[in-house]
C-alpha cells in the first residue's frame, strides 16, 4: 500500500511501509499531494527510490491530506442497516448531496459543535472516503479505478435536530465548519483490489458503535464514482464519502474515531463553539 499525505505543517509526503518521504523526493517536482493525483491510479514510486530516508509515520504529525479539496460529495442512506435506524426506505439511486470545502478540518479536529441555540444534537459518523484523481466523465464502472486516486477514512457529522425539522434543510445541516474530519493519509491500493469485505466503523470514546462491510452498501465505492460522472465531470481531488454504517449523538469531551480496514483510521476531539 502506498500513501499520500501532508504534515501539519503542510509538507506534502509520499509513504508506504517503510515510512514517509518528503513527495518532491520521488517525484520531482511536485510539491503538493494534488500534483500526484492523477499518477495514483496507475501507481506511484516507491519511497526506496527517493532521494531522501523514509522516516516512520508514527514520529510525523499529520493535517488533512487535500490543502483545497474539490468537490465533497455525501451520501445518505447506503447501507441497509442505517436507513432502516432512521425509519427510512433506502434510496433506489444514490441519495447525494454536497459539503463546502470550509467543513473540511484534519486529523485531530476538533470537531467545533454549534452554540446550543442553534443545534443541541449532532451525531458523528465513520465512513469511507473516495478521492478522484483524474478529470472524467461517463466513466463505467468497471473503468472507475482509472480515475480514483485512493482511498480513507472519514468522519462525518449532522446537526440532526436541524435536519429533522426539515428534510431541506440538510445542506445547513451538513455544513457547519468542521463538520468533515478527513483521516492523515490518502491510501493508494493496486487497481482492482476488492473492496467488499472492508469493514467501516464508527467509534466514540473506544466503544465501537456502529460497524458494517462495504458489501453491504446498496451502491458500492466503484458505483458511486460512475453515477456522479453521468451527472458531472469529476475532478482530481473531488471525494465521494460513501455513506456510514451508523451515527452516534456526540458531545463536548469527547473523542470520535472512524476505522477503515487497510486504509486507516481517524479521530478528534470534540468542543463546544
Amino acid at each position: 500500500m502506498q500513501y499520500l499525505a501532508r504534515t501539519a505543517d503542510g509538507d506534502a509526503l509520499l509513504g508506504d511501509e517503510d515510512g514517509f518521504v518528503p513527495l518532491g523526493a520521488a517525484v520531482p517536482g511536485a510539491e503538493t499531494v494534488h500534483d500526484v493525483l492523477p499518477q495514483a491510479p496507475e501507481g506511484l514510486p516507491s519511497t526506496a527510490d527517493a532521494t531522501a530516508v523514509p522516516v516512520s509515520g508514527e514520529t510525523r504529525s499529520f493535517g488533512a491530506f487535500l490543502e483545497e479539496p474539490g468537490k465533497l460529495f455525501g451520501i445518505g442512506l447506503n447501507y441497509s442497516e442505517h436507513a432502516s435506524d432512521l425509519s427510512e426506505d433506502a434510496p433506489e439511486e444514490p441519495a447525494s448531496f454536497f459539503k463546502p470545502a470550509t467543513a473540511a478540518t484534519g486529523p485531530g479536529g476538533p470537531i467545533r459543535l454549534p452554540p446550543e441555540s442553534i443545534s443541541t444534537r449532532v451525531t458523528a459518523e465513520a465512513e469511507l472516503a473516495v478521492v478522484i484523481g483524474r478529470t472524467c466523465r461517463n466513466v463505467a464502472v468497471g473503468d472507475a479505478d482509472k480515475v480514483i486516486a485512493g482511498f480513507a477514512p472519514v468522519i462525518d457529522m449532522t446537526a440532526e435536530d436541524i435536519l429533522q425539522r426539515n428534510p431541506r434543510f440538510l445542506t445547513r445541516a451538513k455544513s457547519f465548519d468542521s463538520f468533515l474530519v478527513f483521516g492523515p493519509h490518502i491510501a493508494v491500493p493496486e487497481p482492482g483490489t476488492d473492496l467488499s469485505d472492508i469493514e467501516v466503523r464508527t467509534v466514540l470514546n473506544d466503544e465501537v458503535v456502529a460497524r458494517n462491510e462495504v458489501s453491504n452498501m446498496h451502491f458500492s465505492p466503484r458505483e458511486l464514482v460512475a453515477f456522479h460522472s453521468e451527472v458531472m465531470t469529476l475532478e482530481p481531488g473531488d471525494i465521494i464519502s460513501t455513506g456510514t454504517p451508523g451515527a452516534h449523538p456526540i458531545e463536548p469531551g469527547d473523542d470520535v474515531g472512524a476505522e477503515v480496514d487497510r486504509f486507516g483510521s481517524v479521530s478528534a476531539d470534540v468542543v463546544r463553539n
